[in-house]
């Protein structure tokens, strides 16, 4: 199958099997069928068997599935097997919170710059890491092989250094500001909008409360 035509349901679902798996692999486990699977992850055995199936299926009739290997297989699907130099935009509460992450880095992410326009947090250290001025971006990014930069810039900055991280050469933008941003079809953006996801969380919540007071 042309990976290509594959929906991105079934792509976003890849990384929640690469974090059961790698919890499975901690656990000592060493395969697994669909159906205990399943019931781990709360999806249907059969929706697991469709989505594995997209990418090669990786099980074995009556074995299950060797839950490293798959685990590894998926990795390099996601591209976590290798290493991505990673930049933050913007050192507040969000960009620090960020670069503190460490797990980041066990899935290939390594964060080695920080950037900021108040000159207030230049030379301050966020796990070794040091902030610095916007004015040294441009250089940084070339020495370094910078790939993918995470925007927690307010919007109306947002679109401006967008545009500038693309013409520096970054390839990916992980964007925390809230706007999208219209950039050439090449670049890869992936949007993070925090204040939708909260909303989500809320007409879900009106609508539990609302079936149990017989609300339709």
């Amino acid at each position: 199958m042309n990976k290509d035509s594959i929906s991105r349901a079934v792509i976003k679902r890849l990384p929640r099997y690469y974090r059961y798996l790698g919890e499975l692999m901690e656990d000592g486990i060493e395969r697994i069928s669909s159906n205990d699977l399943s019931q781990r992850m709360n999806v249907t055995a059969s929706q697991i068997r469709q989505d594995l199936n997209n990418f090669g299926g990786f099980g074995q009739q009556g074995y299950g599935y060797n839950v490293e290997h798959l685990y590894q297989e998926i990795g390099r699907l996601l591209g976590v097997d290798k290493k991505h130099n990673m930049i933050i935009i913007g050192s507040g509460h969000l960009g620090q919170a960020i670069a503190n992450y460490t797990n980041f880095e066990r899935r290939g992410f390594v964060v080695t710059g920080m950037f900021d326009k108040n000159e207030n947090l230049y030379g301050k250290e966020v796990r070794g890491i040091k902030i610095l001025s916007m004015e040294l971006l441009k250089d940084f990014i070339k020495k370094n092989d910078i790939e993918i930069a995470a925007l927690t810039l307010p919007k109306t900055e947002a679109i401006k250094v967008a545009e500038e991280l693309v013409s520096y050469g970054v390839k990916a933008i992980w964007n925390f500001a809230h706007v999208d941003l219209d950039l050439p079809r090449e670049i890869v953006v992936e949007n993070v909008h925090l204040s939708e996801s909260l909303m989500m969380l809320s007409y879900n919540l009106t609508r539990q409360e609302d079936k149990k007071k017989g609300v339709m």
